[in-house]
């Protein structure tokens, strides 16, 4: 009679990757396991696992597009093999990319000839592109300094204090001091007169900022290039402006036509934005732009020809994906003047919705502006029994990422949240998430606040009670000022 011998590995042939033994224990975390798993089993534990994260759509503290048309996915997926530095083993990508350039360049209005080729590069965002053109200001600016035989070891640039974390990074990566105009009540931007102010020789430029990261607002950069005009004029200096339009700057070109703010202004010398932002593609591509060559110092050019063919590269990253760099040119092919003007006010209409039933509740008090980056940056009226930062924990429950966070000096306290609405966020969502956040108001406002809570019991300490009995109890942290004490918020910035 034949016998059946089971075999120790028999459940790889399983059907069911829950009925196996590698869902039944944990997988290594800090070292490659001695073994292979199955294709599916390894799909699957990873898919659970990243179930555990927010949903993308429903991030509301992102700039970044989370949302794409299925034929640009098909795009993107094609050449999600290609890398980009091999610019001589795939020659379209590379005039896909140049087309970008010439396309965003004229887009900010860059003073170019019918024929002529603008510069600049694409970059995996507006950090690098910022990199980029700090880099080429320093440059100049030293070569200047050198030539005149003045020091030149202590640039400095001049920005608002509402400037992106990169900023503090290229200033402390490249050691660049960091001059930054403080904010102040109801003015979260940099203030241009201000920033004149602080000039000096040592200036390598004044940085702009379309689209703060706080509320949205646009920097005045009109005003800023007439006063650094005349500034400039007294002192014999030539201090630039660059434009850090990251999230603006595929906005005010089709929403606010009349603003000045780009290459129209003289001493606009760089622009750069995030193509993953509103030029409305998945993150990893920005894009900077020099008004001309004389711009871009031909020494921070490199020429490399190991790969096939001379290469001119300007890049703090070397291999990178091509997937993005199509998907732009796709997006602006796509949707042309036409579409983007109106998926921008679609945006805009939908911010105007979201903020008109905030000011319905009653409790809220608008930050942001109407003219700026399409979102809604907004603070409780009264925040002395609960707070932004609780607003924000308690609607995550409905599935909504809302940041809470502070503003930049000196403006630290006032407490914001904000909303950004992406070209994926509709009118229906707008008002389910105002119903949401009234249902959060609500029961907040049947929850015992902590400031009284502590109150009482502070109150009760060493005090008999009815019956004739002391309470017991721990007296509250007291303030230099005799008030209660309470625990710091967690400050969740979910500046992008």
């Amino acid at each position: 009679m034949a016998l059946s011998k089971t075999e120790p590995d028999a459940d790889a042939s399983i059907h069911s990757t829950f009925g196996s033994r590698y869902v039944r224990a944990s997988l290594p975390r800090f070292q490659i396991p001695e073994n292979t798993i199955p294709k599916e089993a390894a799909y699957q534990i990873i898919s659970d696992e990243l179930m555990l994260d927010g949903n993308p759509r429903l991030n509301l503290a992102s700039f970044v597009t989370t949302w794409m048309e299925p034929e640009c996915n098909k795009l993107i997926m094609d050449a999600i093999n290609k890398n980009y530095v091999d610019m001589d083993e795939y020659p379209v990508t590379t005039e896909l990319q140049n087309r970008c350039v010439n396309m965003i360049a004229r887009l900010f209005n860059a003073p170019l000839g019918d024929s002529e080729v603008a510069v600049g590069v694409g970059t995996v965002g507006s950090s690098e592109a910022i990199m980029l053109a700090g880099l080429a200001f320093k440059r100049k600016w030293q070569n200047r300094r050198k030539a005149e035989g003045k020091p030149y070891d202590k640039p400095n640039i001049v920005t608002g204090a509402n400037v992106q974390v990169c900023w503090e990074k290229f200033a402390r990566y490249f050691e660049v001091e960091l001059k930054e105009v403080k904010l102040r009540d109801d003015y979260y931007v940099m203030d241009p007169h201000k920033a004149v102010e602080m000039v000096d020789e040592n200036t390598i430029c004044v940085a702009a900022i379309l689209g703060s990261t706080l509320n949205g607002e646009f920097e005045d950069v009109n005003l800023l290039n007439k006063l650094l005009t005349e500034k400039n004029k007294q002192t014999g200096w030539d201090t630039p402006i660059h434009v850090d339009a990251a999230s603006g700057g595929f906005i005010a070109p089709f929403l606010y036509k009349d603003l000045v703010w780009d290459f129209r202004l003289p001493l606009v010398k760089s622009i750069n934005v995030s193509g993953h932002k509103y030029g409305l593609v998945y993150a990893g591509i920005g894009w900077v732009i020099w008004r001309s060559h004389e711009d871009l110092p031909d020494e921070l050019i490199f020429h490399i020809n190991y790969l096939g063919a001379d290469q001119p590269t300007f890049t703090l990253n070397f291999s990178k994906g091509s997937s993005q760099i199509i998907a732009q040119y796709y997006q602006l092919i796509r949707l042309g003047i036409e579409g983007y003007t109106s998926i921008m006010e679609n945006c805009r209409d939908n911010a105007k919705i979201l903020k008109e039933g905030l000011l319905k509740t009653g409790r809220f008090k608008i930050v942001s502006k109407d003219i700026g980056v399409p979102l809604v940056a907004f603070s409780l009226k009264d925040n002395s029994y609960h707070t932004e930062f609780e607003i924000s924990d308690m609607l995550r429950r409905f599935g909504w990422i809302v940041p809470a966070y502070t503003m930049a000096p000196d403006a630290q306290h006032v407490t914001v949240l904000r909303v950004v609405i992406r070209e994926d966020f509709s009118r229906t969502l707008a008002e389910r998430l105002v119903i949401d956040i009234e249902k959060v108001l609500h029961e907040l406002d049947t929850m015992p606040a902590r400031v009284n809570a502590k109150l009482a019991n502070a109150a009760l300490v060493g005090k008999a009670d009815e019956h004739g009995v002391v309470v017991a109890g721990k007296k509250p942290d007291l303030d230099n000022d005799g008030e209660v004490k309470t625990a710091p918020q967690k400050k969740t910035t979910g500046v992008c």
